[in-house]
């Protein structure tokens, strides 16, 4: 029995069913505040830590500060950690902007002008998957309603090979196929324009 079972296991591994998956969670109340946390790039925008006694782990969010013009995408990047099978979820809570407000996750990125985004707009009441490539954004890849309630929200991406699956606040919305970046990427958070948002207890679990 018990070869057996070492058979078993061995042969899981080799197939990446029981592949070791790195994970990592970032609450931002060990950076400073005023600056962007470390490990972050700031490639568009204007983000910084800051400190916010609503945050779901106190004391510290990242928040983008920056009103920019409407088709400016804010982007902040993580470092050196690349996924290409990834898991990450995201607190987020939109607090100002006239022509756009709320935001999103970023994945597979190669830079700061190609990856994937799923964002969420209190002004707009939907929730979107794009693709950005070149620096533009596509048409929706989705496009659902979802109408806004104040506060903090949970935004989550599953994407595995070409599967992409989109949730809020632990609901499952969309479920989508699409194979324009196909290898590993940063992951990163994104606001357009003058969506002024803070983000919380970014995970991220992936290979």
């Amino acid at each position: 029995m018990k070869k057996s079972i070492i058979i078993l296991v061995l042969v899981l591994l080799s197939t990446g069913v029981l592949a070791q998956q790195s994970k990592n969670t970032w609450t931002f109340d060990n950076d400073k505040p005023g600056q962007i946390a470390v490990g972050f790039s700031n490639e568009t925008g204007d983000w910084k830590v800051v400190a916010e006694t609503s945050a779901p782990s106190k004391p510290n969010v990242l928040a983008q500060m920056a009103k920019r013009s409407s088709s400016t995408f804010n982007l902040a990047l993580l470092g050196d950690l690349q996924f290409k099978d990834v898991d990450v979820s995201v607190q987020m809570k939109a607090v100002a902007g006239k022509s756009d407000q709320g935001g999103g996750l970023v994945w597979r990125a190669k830079d700061a002008k190609n990856y994937y985004v799923v964002r969420y707009n209190p002004l707009e009441d939907n929730f979107r998957l794009y693709k950005v490539m070149k620096g533009t954004r596509s048409a929706p890849l989705q496009d659902i309603t979802i109408k806004h309630a104040d506060g903090w929200h949970e935004l989550r991406v599953i994407m595995s090979g070409e599967r992409i699956e989109c949730y809020y606040d632990g609901k499952k919305y969309m479920d989508f196929s699409d194979a324009t970046f196909k290898e590993a990427g940063k992951i990163g958070l994104w606001t357009k324009a003058d969506a002024q948002t803070q983000f919380d207890d970014l995970t991220v679990s992936g290979k």
